[in-house]
């Protein structure tokens, strides 16, 4: 079970980078725009403020990395919360699909990390 607790959260944390990589310097970008469905116009009047979210992501992607890192079961579970919440809020706030995209990926990471036994065995 620490196995796949340790899969889902790496994933987790690979899909919070990629997220950065996406707002952080793609959002004002035909990739960016195809992806999430914005005219040239509205993706560069956003771009600052998906610069800010992309940091943020990357934050989380840290947070738990270094969970996973140094075997910080805490700083993992801290890490995976704060994805959980992050979700359901841009879900209802922003796109329901993060609810799947985001929150859905950190809460089996989260539950796996919870089930899996403590220590170094």
């Amino acid at each position: 079970m620490r196995l796949i607790a340790s899969v889902l959260t790496g994933f987790v944390a690979l899909s919070h980078l990629g997220f950065l990589v996406l707002e952080m310097f793609f959002w004002d970008h035909p990739v960016g725009r195809k992806i999430f469905a914005m005219t040239p116009e509205v993706s560069a009047a956003s771009a600052t403020l998906a610069k800010n979210q992309g940091l943020y992501n990357g934050f989380l992607a840290a947070l738990l990395i270094w969970g996973l890192a140094t075997g910080r079961r805490d700083v993992t579970v801290f890490g995976l919360a704060c994805v959980v919440i992050a979700g359901v809020f841009g879900a209802i706030t922003a796109k329901p699909s993060i609810l799947f995209t985001q929150a859905l990926p950190g809460l089996l990471a989260l539950v796996a990390v919870l089930l899996a036994p403590r220590g170094g065995r």
